[in-house]
């Protein structure tokens, strides 16, 4: 199958002049329940280079592929937007691949390899996955056989007895573009120290683009990270919640977070943007992002005990303007 063109390249130097994408590239990972398109065109305006999709299972697209392929719409503004696909079926994989690419035309497919979450392992999917190198190996082969479009993969350091060194080296031969990697294992979930070791150690088994992930909630750990595992950027999910102008943080390198008003007007336009994209489904959905958004402000206890029952937006503009200041 032909391939089409890999945006993957824009951020590698094919002269000494020439990078349509300068490095370190700053990311917003795929965050399942919450990086839908409302919040990914926030993160853009923002200044995050790549977006990628929640996680769509592939036997939803193979057995009922409507209600996920309405969750993978996305709006140009979000280019380069990538789809992630999770599963255990190879088959499965081949058929979404196909039919992702036909109907939602993003700019790259990616593989979870990664995700800890129970009602994921209980598919043999995710971080379950990545302990088995046979069927890790035929997944990516049976999507890298059925998509014109660059894959990538997002894993952790390790799961099981198998360590992110050992899977690529096992992968090697096949056209795996990217790789984030969350700096911590399976066993450690979403807490621990992250390690900078073994990501900087993959430079050594993975030639494409390396993106490093976890715990990065400011400039300061964001430059660490990158200093630590020599990674072309960073993938950053958790601490984008509430704040997408991290995004312009690290890369501008500002260390003040927004000012109440700011804060207010971005979470109110986030909002409108869920409501034209959802409904009153979106509203809903929003309830989480506000109560992120007002974290840490005077008053947070009190706004988020009103914020998590708003109906409308005409709901969430009271109750800033009685909290404003």
């Amino acid at each position: 199958m032909k391939k089409s063109q890999d945006f993957w390249s824009s951020f590698v130097k094919t002269t000494d002049d020439e990078q349509k994408i300068k490095k370190p590239i700053y990311v917003l990972a795929p965050l399942a329940g919450v990086s839908d398109s409302a919040f990914r065109q926030i993160c853009k305006e923002f200044g995050a280079d790549i977006v990628y999709s929640e996680m769509a299972s592939t036997t939803a697209l193979v057995y009922s592929p409507q209600k996920t392929l309405e969750m993978l719409k996305f709006n140009t503004k979000e280019r380069p937007y990538i789809v992630q696909l999770f599963g255990s079926n190879p088959e499965h994989f081949a058929k979404a691949a196909k039919l992702v690419e036909k109907e939602i035309k993003p700019d790259g497919l990616d593989i979870n390899f990664g995700c800890p979450v129970p009602k994921v392992a209980k598919q043999k999917a995710g971080a379950e996955l990545f302990k088995d190198l046979e069927l890790s190996r035929a997944v990516l082969k049976s999507v890298i056989a059925n998509t014109t479009l660059p894959v990538s993969i997002k894993t952790r350091t390790k799961a099981g007895s198998v360590n992110i060194l050992q899977f690529l080296d096992y992968m090697s031969d096949l056209d795996i573009k990217a790789i984030m990697i969350h700096g911590r294992s399976l066993k450690q979930g979403f807490s621990g120290p992250v390690d900078y070791k073994i990501i900087k150690e993959a430079r050594k088994h993975f030639k494409g683009i390396i993106l490093a992930n976890g715990r990065v909630i400011d400039k300061k750990i964001a430059q660490e990270l990158l200093d630590k595992t020599g990674a072309d950027g960073v993938g950053i999910g958790r601490g984008a919640l509430g704040r997408p102008w991290i995004f312009r943080n690290v890369k501008c390198q500002i260390t003040n977070d927004e000012c109440q008003e700011k804060i207010f007007e971005v979470a109110l336009r986030h909002a409108e943007l869920a409501y034209k994209l959802k409904g009153e489904v979106g509203i809903r959905e929003m309830r989480k992002h506000l109560c992120w958004y007002v974290a840490g402000l005077p008053g947070a206890k009190e706004m988020r005990r009103e914020l998590v029952g708003v109906e409308s937006l005409d709901n969430i503009k009271k109750i800033f303007v009685k909290y404003k200041d």
